[in-house]
């Protein structure tokens, strides 16, 4: 019998920002490639893409800093074995916002699910901007799981999947070296 395909999909940004409130630590350090097999319990995982807002320096050392991590950081998904994928970093009054990263994700879900890429997205992202497209994979009868945080999860997306997986700080240490 032939195993269920899966597709990774990981709003880079939301998930970052979930591992911080859970205070792990050694971040750049996260083993994607043993994320993704957990992720995947067996199945075979026919992609696994990382979305994230590509900083830009303005000549700014904060910029250039942020821009080295990053840097660093996508080096290290793509020797793990991931895909990944840009949205723009926009600033306001100060403030940095990603932009295109959700309909990004929206578009993969849906191109995959029209193209038959999967049987089952894997979803690690909390953001209800992605229910419609989550609706539209259901209806070209593909699964969708997702994964969230349990400190926070997103009860709007729990009410529209197929599957949901709350990882706890437990769950997520193991992928970290240095872990308190």
């Amino acid at each position: 019998m032939p195993t269920e395909r899966i597709a990774i999909l990981v709003d880079g940004s939301n998930l970052y920002h979930y591992l911080r409130e859970l205070k792990l630590t050694g971040l750049a350090e996260f083993d994607y490639k043993a994320f993704a097999l957990f992720l995947a319990r067996g199945r075979t995982v026919t992609s696994s893409t990382y979305y994230i807002g590509k900083v830009r320096s303005h000549g700014d050392t904060k910029g250039e800093e942020l821009r080295r991590w990053q840097q660093r950081l996508v080096a290290h998904l793509q020797n793990s074995d991931w895909q990944v994928e840009f949205g723009h970093m926009l600033e306001h009054n100060g403030v940095f916002q990603e932009k295109g990263v959700d309909v990004h994700i929206a578009v993969d879900l849906l191109t995959g699910a029209y193209e038959d890429c999967y049987d089952t997205a894997v979803l690690v992202s909390s953001d209800t901007d992605l229910i419609p497209a989550v609706l539209a994979v259901r209806g070209k009868k593909k699964q969708v799981e997702y994964i969230g945080f349990a400190h926070r999860p997103s009860f709007g997306l729990m009410k529209n999947v197929d599957l949901t997986t709350t990882l706890r700080r437990e769950d997520l240490a193991g992928f970290l070296k240095k872990c308190p």
